[in-house]
């Protein structure tokens, strides 16, 4: 197996340093997925879209790959300020030469990624984790190592969408007690009351716009 690695290390016109950025590419994809989840606003926006699911009591309606596949292309509209300017500071000086190593060019895409999650994120949770790690107080957002943002810009997530998906409840809650409460009045206790909520949801989401009103709250919560 050694002499199979060396062998493909030693490829003619394959360089060392091209052997390495294919090895850093194969990492990089590798933790893609979890670069979605924590350092972008997908995690926001399915978590509310669940919510809205949750809230309507449609069972698998829409389907969790609709709800996943509106929040990955809602996630790259959001983001794509950003990977647009990781890709003129970082990706194409790179490509051109302009910048020599692969540290300083994920030092550079970094610094926007940084930009937004800092802007998300919540003081309280980034100290927890700066203080945590004995770290001191950066001047400056570049400064924040993303060992600390990262987390405290998961759980920032996590507690805004969790808010929002509480203000989506509420409604459909007064209709499930309202109905509750108009089926124990006519003395029908064994009649599920969702089954008789459920078409009075769906009729208050649709005449409200219900879909459209969520994203754009949701896009409306990234400014």
């Amino acid at each position: 197996m050694n002499r199979t690695f060396e062998n493909i290390i030693n490829i003619p016109g394959l360089e060392p340093s091209s052997t390495v950025s294919i090895i850093v590419l194969i990492t990089i994809l590798s933790i893609a997925p979890a670069i979605l989840l924590l350092m972008t606003c997908f995690t926001r926006i399915v978590i509310v879209l669940g919510f809205v699911r949750t809230a309507l009591a449609t069972q698998q309606m829409p389907p969790t790959q609709v709800i996943i596949g509106l929040a990955l292309f809602l996630s790259l509209f959001v983001m794509a300020p950003t990977l647009s300017q990781i890709n003129d500071e970082a990706l194409q000086p790179y490509l051109r030469g302009e910048i020599e190593s692969q540290t300083e060019a994920l030092e550079k895409a970094s610094i926007p990624m940084k930009q937004f999650m800092a802007k998300h994120t919540r003081e309280k949770d980034l100290l927890l984790f700066l203080n945590y790690a004995n770290t001191e107080r950066p001047e400056n957002v570049e400064g924040i190592p993303l060992t600390a943002l990262i987390p405290a810009f998961a759980l920032s997530e996590l507690k805004t969408a969790f808010q929002m998906g509480f203000m989506i409840f509420i409604p459909f809650l007064i209709i499930d007690m309202v109905v509750a409460s108009v089926l124990m009045s006519m003395g029908m206790m064994m009649l599920p009351p969702v089954m008789i909520s459920l078409p009075f949801k769906i009729l208050l989401f649709v005449l409200v716009d219900g879909w459209h009103l969520v994203v754009k709250s949701l896009l409306l919560s990234f400014n």
